[in-house]
Formats: C-alpha cells, sequence, structure tokens
C-alpha cells in the first residue's frame, strides 16, 4: 500500500510514483473582425445570449486538440456566420479577473471578412460598429481589447507588456 502525502495540490506517492494536480487557466479566443467590404472597416460586436450579458467581441473555448486559430475561426463562424481571413495575433489577455466566471486567458486575433454577418450560436443579436460607436457595455476585458486593437488600427502602436 502507498502512503499519500498531500501538501499544495501536488501528490507524492511514496513508492517513486508522483502524481500532480494542477490548477491552470482555460484558453479562450476572441476575433475582432474587420469588414472589408464596408466603408470604414465596421468590426462586428455579439450580443450575448447568456451570463455575463453585453455587447462581446466574438470568441469561446479552445475545445481540446483544436489550434487556437482554429478555435477563433470555429467561434466566428458559430457566432457571426462570417468566414474569416485571420491577419494577426493582436495580444494574450490574462489577467485573472477578466472573466467572472473563471481564470481564462485569450488569445486575441484580428480578422477580416466580407458579406453580411448574422447572429447565431449563443449571439442573441449581432451589429456592425464604426469606432466611435462601440458601446459601453461590454463584456469581460473587451473594452481593453478594443482600446488596444483601435490603438494599433490607427496608429500602430501594439500593446505593451505589462
Amino acid at each position: 500500500m502507498a502512503i499519500v502525502i498531500k501538501k499544495d495540490k501536488i501528490q507524492y506517492d511514496c513508492l517513486s510514483k508522483i502524481n500532480m494536480t494542477y490548477r491552470n487557466p482555460t484558453p479562450t479566443v476572441d476575433t475582432i473582425i474587420e469588414l472589408i467590404n464596408k466603408p470604414g472597416r465596421p468590426i462586428v460586436l455579439i450580443e450575448r445570449q447568456n451570463e455575463p450579458f453585453g455587447w462581446a467581441i466574438p470568441g469561446g473555448f479552445v475545445d481540446y486538440g483544436e489550434s487556437v486559430e482554429t478555435a477563433a475561426r470555429r467561434e466566428a463562424k458559430e457566432e457571426t456566420s462570417l468566414e474569416v481571413e485571420l491577419i494577426e495575433l493582436l495580444y494574450v489577455y490574462s489577467d485573472p479577473k477578466r472573466d467572472p466566471r473563471q481564470h481564462t486567458m485569450s488569445v486575441v486575433f484580428i480578422a477580416t471578412a466580407t458579406g453580411e454577418p448574422k447572429a447565431a450560436d449563443d449571439a442573441k443579436n449581432l451589429a456592425m460598429f464604426e469606432p466611435w460607436q462601440i458601446p459601453t457595455n461590454l463584456c469581460f476585458d473587451h473594452d481593453r481589447i478594443i482600446q488596444d486593437y483601435l490603438r494599433y488600427r490607427d496608429y500602430g502602436l501594439r500593446p505593451r507588456v505589462e
């Protein structure tokens, strides 16, 4: 019989087997979609059907075995009905308080699309916004993400590591 000593979430099996349990942030993606067939390249935001309620950048959880790029395209298609082309990575946001439900880290992409977006999946509604029209009731840390994106879009300044 093995003797297991528990200390901080790490279990040491005295028969030289080590069984470790980790608590890690959950990976997510968000995709800022620029509609390049519309004047001014408006971005698409969704109104969430589930808590937390409000407007959000299209995105969601990365499935096990899925790359973040594939997850970004899938979530964009599920929520906006648009096929997107990922252009570049904006930044990774990982503040433990960014999502009230759990600790997540979001890989944020900038993408382009053409066509007419339609709300689907867990998007209650959807709209296209010019930079000066962005709603104030944004979920998660999406206000910061959009500020960083607009600073990059307008001035070429990338978000800085804090």
